[in-house]
């Protein structure tokens, strides 16, 4: 069963960080590129940043560059994304993708 359990969610100031992680199980992990994507209050998903299967390579949304970097760790089945100088914009719930799954969600509020 392959599932996908975010954590490190919360409510930060504008300007902080939070570090999101993603456990992952029931699929070769390493076989396959990731994806954070994020749904605001109210809104539809949006695409936040991606990473393939070795790292190597990351991408990441306009408004995220700069601020976010996502990152793996395949010996521990891990996915991260470090988020600084977080705005209120970024409020949202962010789910880890890949492996033809996804997460249930962690809830990011950015507010002061």
């Amino acid at each position: 069963e392959v599932q996908l359990v975010e954590s490190g969610g919360g409510l930060v100031q504008p300007g902080g960080s939070l570090r999101l992680s993603c456990a992952v199980s029931g699929f070769t992990f390493d076989d396959y590129a990731m994806s954070w994507v994020r749904q605001a209050p109210g809104k539809g998903l949006e695409w936040v940043s991606g990473i393939s299967w070795n790292g190597d390579i990351t991408y990441y949304a306009e408004s995220m560059k700069g601020r976010f970097t996502i990152s793996r760790d395949n010996t521990k089945n891990t996915l991260h994304m470090q988020m600084n100088s977080l705005k209120s914009e970024d409020t949202a719930v962010y789910y880890c993708s890949g492996g033809n799954g996804w997460g249930q969600g962690t809830q990011v509020t950015v507010s002061s």
